[in-house]
């Protein structure tokens, strides 16, 4: 399979499942706080580096300040997160994002990265940071080949995949990504996003395909 194929296309047209049904279902397995690392220091990033490398596939996401007014300018993202399938990291740019990390493994040919609405975060990856998503797997396409014809996000993915439900509180996906200091919340929001987009690849049997 390579870095950008999704499931075979399928004739049948499936429904999601509603917001009724997904809050019935039992919590995901939430990733543990302690397995959730926010990076600073040249051996955090080197500690990261050394997981990512490790694995063929990485969960992706970003966060951006949120914009409430249409004429208000985007500067994200502002919050960068990968995961394995035990760990995840989050990097914030701020005045001084580390590049060389960054580099390594959003253009690594090798760190496939697997997440959700990857297309629409290659132009701001660009602009801010001057770096090319590089090889990556877009799961709500895949979702699409799967039958889903409306659009499936993380939350409604592990409902169909896990039949679990994702906790996403407003208050997290609302809040300051661009503040210098993430609160707790913001931290295990950011985690989460990039370890169950991870989840999901595995549990729908793509990452068990074999790569060319």
């Amino acid at each position: 399979m390579t870095p950008d194929q999704a499931p075979k296309p399928t004739r049948r047209h499936l429904e999601r499942p509603s917001k009724e049904q997904i809050k019935l279902l039992p919590p995901f397995d939430a990733l543990p706080r302690q397995h959730i690392h926010v990076l600073r220091t040249p051996e955090d990033f080197a500690f990261a580096l050394a997981q990512l490398r490790n694995e063929p596939f990485i969960g992706f996401d970003t966060e951006s300040k949120p914009c409430f007014t249409s004429d208000a300018p985007r500067t994200g993202p502002h919050v960068l997160q990968f995961a394995t399938r035990e760990q995840a990291f989050i990097v914030q740019l701020n005045n001084d994002p580390p590049l060389d990390f960054l580099r390594e493994v959003i253009e690594s040919p090798h760190m496939v990265k697997v997440g959700f609405g990857l297309k629409s975060d290659r132009g701001p990856l660009q602009r801010k940071l001057g770096l090319q998503l590089g090889a990556s797997i877009d799961l709500a396409t895949g979702m699409r080949k799967l039958g889903y014809k409306q659009a499936v996000g993380v939350r409604t993915a592990v409902a169909i995949a896990l039949g679990r439900r994702l906790h996403k509180a407003k208050s997290a996906t609302t809040s300051n990504w661009a503040a210098i200091s993430l609160s707790e919340g913001q931290v295990q929001y950011a985690g989460e996003d990039a370890f169950a987009a991870l989840a999901v690849f595995y549990a729908l049997g793509m990452g068990d395909r074999p790569r060319s």
